[in-house]
């Protein structure tokens, strides 16, 4: 029975507790604020994630073609020394 007694007591603490703490199914005009204001900075990054993915394809492009310049240069060399004979 002892067991029985402190469970009632702990659930009406509980529900007491939760009724105090003024638990609605509304949001408050604060809370909604915050709720724009986290949307609008959830907008503006992923804005600036499109940007920089943008940026990280031009930076891979540029790289691959200095890198096709590069391959090109060294074969160059390569056949400027076989035709020296070195």
């Amino acid at each position: 029975m002892g067991k029985y007694v402190k469970l009632v007591i702990l659930a009406f603490s509980l529900a007491a507790a939760l009724a105090i703490s003024g638990c609605t199914k509304y949001a408050s005009d604060e809370d909604m604020k915050q709720l724009s204001d986290l949307k609008a900075q959830v907008t503006s990054l992923e804005t600036e994630i499109s940007k920089l993915k943008a940026d990280k394809a031009g930076l891979e492009k540029m790289v691959a073609e200095k890198n096709g310049k590069l391959k090109q240069c060294q074969s160059d060399q390569e056949a400027v020394k076989k035709a020296m004979g070195k």
